[in-house]
């Protein structure tokens, strides 16, 4: 008999290792059925997701979307029993996006899955965000990831800095979502940094095509220079008080002082008014609704994350 060539022997074995592996799945899926649902939850077969890689001979992308159908079962049985813990979620998103890197749904889904608190979720944020971060190692032009890795910094750690820097970094990327810069603009402000936020809008401002948008990073630009304003203005009549005795009656004394050259407009062109005690308020706050000060009693303040 002539012997089989190298390419047939080739064929052969490549057919046998696939027909091996789909009756590999489908007794494991029998094993499933005959063990019941609720050990199935607690089950990881091969728990190392580098070992499951060089199992599969190729076929990662196979068992990824397989571990992913997993994980999914697993969360949804245990969020419909109210369960407290979800021991098993992280090892099956961590086999699954290593097994494929490119499961974008695995790190976004994954993520709310791990963040939201028991018994909705596992509670823990820690590991939403581990999982996020190697989405972005992995799919780093995917702005959608660094979508979710500032929302997660800010809502779950309140790293307004730090979400900022995500957010900013997400809408440097080609095809980004333009409210990427409004919100990296945004947590700048609350987190304190002022100028990289004003830096931020003035961008959002220059280079949006959305209207809506620079509508929206004008208002803030505004209303971040009336907060200056204020400041410096009622430092002024503090400063009016100590060489006088008393706190200006009108921006007139002011004048007469020679502490301003002349009544002071808010960047709408509206003039500040001076109240009582030296303080100072915009004529019209719905004109620079992102103020956070300056604003008549009872007004709410806005504050500076994008409405």
């Amino acid at each position: 008999m002539k012997p089989f060539s190298d390419a047939k022997a080739t064929i052969i074995l490549t057919v046998v290792i696939v027909v091996s592996f789909a009756c590999s799945l489908f007794f494991v899926r029998k094993i499933d059925d005959i063990r019941g649902p609720s050990l199935i939850r607690e089950t990881l077969y091969i728990s190392s997701p580098s070992a499951l890689k060089r199992m599969s001979l190729g076929y990662t992308g196979l068992l990824a979307d397989i571990y992913w159908t997993r994980a999914v079962q697993y969360f949804g049985s245990h969020h419909r029993r109210s369960a407290e813990e979800y021991n098993l979620l992280y090892p099956f998103l961590d086999i699954t996006t290593t097994l494929d890197p490119k499961l974008i749904i695995a790190y976004r889904f994954g993520a709310i899955f791990l963040e939201e608190p028991p018994p909705q979720g596992a509670g823990q944020p820690e590991k939403a965000i581990e999982l996020v971060k190697r989405g972005i190692e992995h799919n780093p032009d995917d702005w959608r990831l660094y979508y979710d890795l500032g929302f997660l910094q800010a809502w779950k750690l309140q790293d307004y800095l730090a979400a900022s820097k995500t957010f900013a970094a997400g809408a440097r990327l080609p095809n980004s979502n333009p409210a990427l810069k409004v919100l990296a603009a945004a947590y700048a402000s609350r987190g304190g940094d002022l100028a990289t936020s004003r830096l931020l809008w003035q961008s959002a401002y220059e280079t949006a095509a959305n209207e809506e948008i620079r509508r929206n990073a004008l208002q803030h630009l505004q209303s971040m220079q009336a907060d200056a304003d204020i400041i410096e203005l009622e430092n002024l009549t503090g400063q009016y008080r100590l060489k006088i005795g008393n706190f200006p009656s009108s921006f007139s004394d002011l004048i007469s002082a020679g502490l301003l050259p002349g009544v002071p407009l808010d960047p709408t062109g509206r003039p500040y008014k001076l109240v009582t005690d030296g303080k100072i308020q915009v004529q019209d706050p719905k004109a620079l609704p992102f103020i956070t000060r300056g604003a008549p009693p009872g007004w709410q303040y806005r504050g500076s994350i994008p409405q």
